[in-house]
């Protein structure tokens, strides 16, 4: 049985009383926080060009616009959907050999499962199937260093989910992943130099290419095959080879990976969250910033290849480049006190305070803390020296919502409260609180996407 088959065997045979309580309980958290970046990225410029296309592509369909009463079919409300989910750079993270963004897949989820008159229960379960597959592909292999994207292994997440929830068969399911992995690989060049709004429209797009090739082989259409181990297959072009072991997946014999993953407390790359943290307890040592003499930031190869290698991040001309740039991130986080969504906005862009600091920055890596990534932390240690001699030094192994330091359930919700208000009513959005902390007892997904509307 080849790898496809065989993840398809896998999410095929997946039940909802397979999943315990626990993971249930952090998948709740988890699409608690995508849902408050989605909402709250609503009105952004990117999503708001979606949802335009959207408009005229199909403008109507099973499947929500979410924040609106628009809809769409499936594969395009994943597309808008999956857009609002990431834009902010604040939805969570995984990070092993390769990194991803695994409730990038909840605007696939979602929409598939609107869209098949689903419920909570079949919803849980094609989250919960969606971040199993992704992250033990992204412990597989590195797709970075050989220059393709992570949302490749999205294409496979997002198919299994997609078509679970369609209710294909294990043969159908294999098809999807054929389908899906063999005509949308995507190249890294969206996460080089300088950033633009592809960054946040990468995944979305993988998922919607994947609920498509979902649909179709519904259908009863074939892919490619065998698509990982072929002559012309993934492992050849983009990853190298890699097997799994299927039987050890969660659920089967082993935990499920959800519970892995890393909620972000600053909206902000992943690799920049201790950063942040660092910067900030720096802050509260230096009573006179204007005596810095020079920032010198120092962490993992991961850090320093993603957020510090590029010119561009010295010097970021958009919001996608800012929330990616280890020097740009610290600075503000020195300056201000604070790093929030609008720590990005044009004006904070070319703030002359910031700018100056930036041309003050230095990163580099630190083989000490490249050695301690990912499964000790994600460490960033930052000097500041200052003008009269003497250096101020903090170092933050483990940022606020990492599987070792996590967010609470009070503290996911006040991230939700804080994205969406403005945008959703107070009663309604503590309806849609209550409606996602007890997902399993709805029948369909109606009240929830109702709740999702943006006010005016």
């Amino acid at each position: 049985m080849n790898l496809a088959e065989r993840l398809a065997k896998y999410a095929a045979g997946l039940r909802y009383e397979d999943i315990d309580g626990d993971t249930i309980t952090e998948a709740k958290k988890r699409i608690v926080d995508a849902l408050g970046c989605a909402i709250g990225a609503y009105r952004e410029r990117p999503v708001r060009l979606a949802r335009s296309a959207a408009e005229r592509i199909c403008p109507r369909g099973p499947s929500t616009i979410l924040g609106s009463s628009g809809t769409s079919s499936p594969d395009v409300a994943t597309f808008v959907n999956g857009l609002m989910i990431r834009y902010f750079d604040f939805n969570d993270t995984y990070l092993s050999r390769e990194p991803a963004h695994p409730s990038d897949n909840l605007g696939a989820c979602l929409a598939v499962a609107e869209s098949e008159g689903c419920g909570g229960r079949e919803l849980i379960l094609a989250l919960v199937l969606a971040y199993e597959v992704q992250c033990r592909l992204c412990d597989a292999a590195d797709l970075r260093h050989r220059g393709w994207d992570h949302v490749c292994y999205g294409l496979v997440s997002s198919s299994l989910a997609a078509g679970r929830l369609m209710g294909l068969t294990a043969g159908g399911l294999a098809q999807a992943v054929n389908i899906s992995l063999n005509g949308h690989i995507a190249m890294r060049q969206v996460r080089a130099g300088e950033l633009t709004m592809w960054k946040g429209a990468s995944f979305s797009n993988a998922a919607r290419n994947a609920v498509f090739a979902a649909a179709l082989a519904r259908e009863g259409m074939e892919g490619p095959s065998p698509i990982f181990e072929g002559e012309m297959g993934f492992f050849r072009q983009v990853s190298g080879p890699f097997d799994l072991d299927v039987r050890r997946f969660g659920g089967r014999g082993g935990r499920f990976k959800l519970g892995e993953t890393y909620i972000k407390f600053y909206p902000a790359e992943y690799h920049a969250q201790s950063a942040i943290s660092a910067a900030l307890e720096l802050r509260g040592a230096v009573t006179d910033m204007s005596g810095v003499r020079s920032v010198v930031v120092e962490t993992h190869e991961a850090g320093y290849t993603i957020l510090g290698k590029d010119p561009e991040k010295w010097r970021p001309s958009t919001k996608e480049t800012a929330d990616h740039s280890l020097p740009y991130i610290v600075a503000v986080a020195l300056l201000k006190g604070e790093v929030d969504n609008a720590s990005y906005s044009p004006r904070s862009l070319k703030d002359k305070d910031v700018l100056g600091l930036l041309g003050r920055i230095t990163v580099r890596e630190d083989r000490r803390l490249t050695s301690l990534y990912p499964a000790q932390g994600m460490a960033n240690r930052i000097t500041v020296k200052l003008a009269g001699g003497e250096s101020v030094t903090r170092e933050v192994l483990v940022p606020k919502g990492h599987p070792k330091n996590p967010m609470s359930a009070d503290e996911v919700e006040a991230k939700f409260r804080r994205l969406t208000s403005g945008l959703l009513p107070k009663g309604r959005a503590e309806s849609l609180l209550e409606g996602i902390w007890h997902l399993e007892d709805e029948k369909d997904l109606s009240a929830i996407v109702s709740d999702m509307k943006v006010s005016g």
